[in-house]
């Protein structure tokens, strides 16, 4: 059973883990995906508990991959009909232009939740024409999304380069997309600028979606990843593509205290049912590796998303 410790709401996790995401898999453990601060491939961690964690391998690296050739960014594995799909960002070799960043997205598959997986093809997912990270799915009454991140990479929005969300509807088999992307979220709240003047850029990436109440949430990081203001926003719709609309009292999530840097969350519930976010971020202990840290979250009876911290 996961207890959070007397007079603390927020638990940090013995170990550095960028991008986290944690699945509750059929054997009743909770496995951890993140990636490695190399970006060379996925490190798994398991644990019964969600306080006792090990290791447990690697689920996918730049050895095994068949299209990605580095930059191995953003796992989330998802069990469906007894087998393990990781979604999963990276550079792609096939790469004519010459493009500085040559993102894309795949899937990988095992028998297990810890893999070893191996790639569904020798290319992406699709290729929209642009890079592409942070893959989240979400499948309802036989239909799968998948939602993506494009670069801010040579994608000039007035003064910035940008980095959008958009979402797709995905083969059942996931051999490709169905349709065309829809553009769900772009930057336009002020405190998603706070990184802007020394970067260049503005942020709305690492999307994760969760149904509640008949309504769609939507969380997502905005800010540079690298700095103490990513930070956690999210937004509401009434079907899985949109259209979105941002709450207004975002950012949910943000540096405090020791904590710097807080962003690309997941959300999932415990055994028991509690909700809990899991996110990355920094302290002065850990330096520039990010490290993976579990807070619990509830829904307020007017349908606000809260992070207790």
């Amino acid at each position: 059973m996961f207890c959070l410790p007397a007079k603390r709401h927020t638990i940090r996790l013995p170990f550095a883990a960028a991008d986290p995401f944690i699945l509750p898999a059929a054997d009743g453990r909770y496995y951890l995906y993140a990636t490695s601060e190399d970006g060379s491939g996925f490190p798994v961690h398991v644990s019964d508990d969600l306080h006792s964690w090990r290791a447990c391998g690697t689920a996918l690296d730049a050895a095994r991959a068949r299209w990605g050739a580095g930059c191995f960014w953003a796992p989330e594995c998802y069990e469906i009909d007894g087998k393990y799909y990781l979604f999963y960002s990276a550079d792609w070799k096939e790469n004519p232009t010459g493009a500085l960043e040559n993102f894309r997205i795949g899937v990988a598959v095992a028998d297990t939740p810890a893999g070893p997986f191996a790639d569904l093809s020798d290319r992406p997912v699709f290729d929209p024409g642009y890079p592409v990270i942070d893959a989240n799915l979400y499948r309802e009454d036989g239909r799968c999304y998948l939602y993506y991140s494009r670069c801010c990479y040579e994608h000039r929005v007035g003064q910035w380069e940008e980095s959008w969300i958009y979402g797709v509807e995905l083969k059942p088999d996931f051999s490709g997309v169905i349709g065309e992307p829809v553009l769900l979220l772009r930057p336009e709240q002020d405190w998603e600028g706070r990184s802007a003047a020394a970067t260049g850029r503005r942020w709305n990436e690492g999307s994760f979606l969760l149904r509640q109440g008949g309504r769609y949430y939507m969380t997502y990081s905005a800010n540079c990843f690298a700095g103490p203001d990513y930070a956690v926003g999210y937004a509401t719709a009434e079907s899985p593509l949109g259209p979105f609309v941002k709450a207004a009292e975002n950012p949910i999530l943000e540096r405090g205290g020791e904590v710097t840097g807080t962003g690309h969350s997941c959300l999932f519930r415990t055994r028991q049912g509690q909700l809990l976010i899991c996110y990355h971020g920094r302290t002065a202990a850990t330096g520039q590796d990010r490290v993976a840290f579990l807070s619990p979250a509830r829904f307020t009876a007017q349908g606000r998303l809260v992070v207790e911290r």
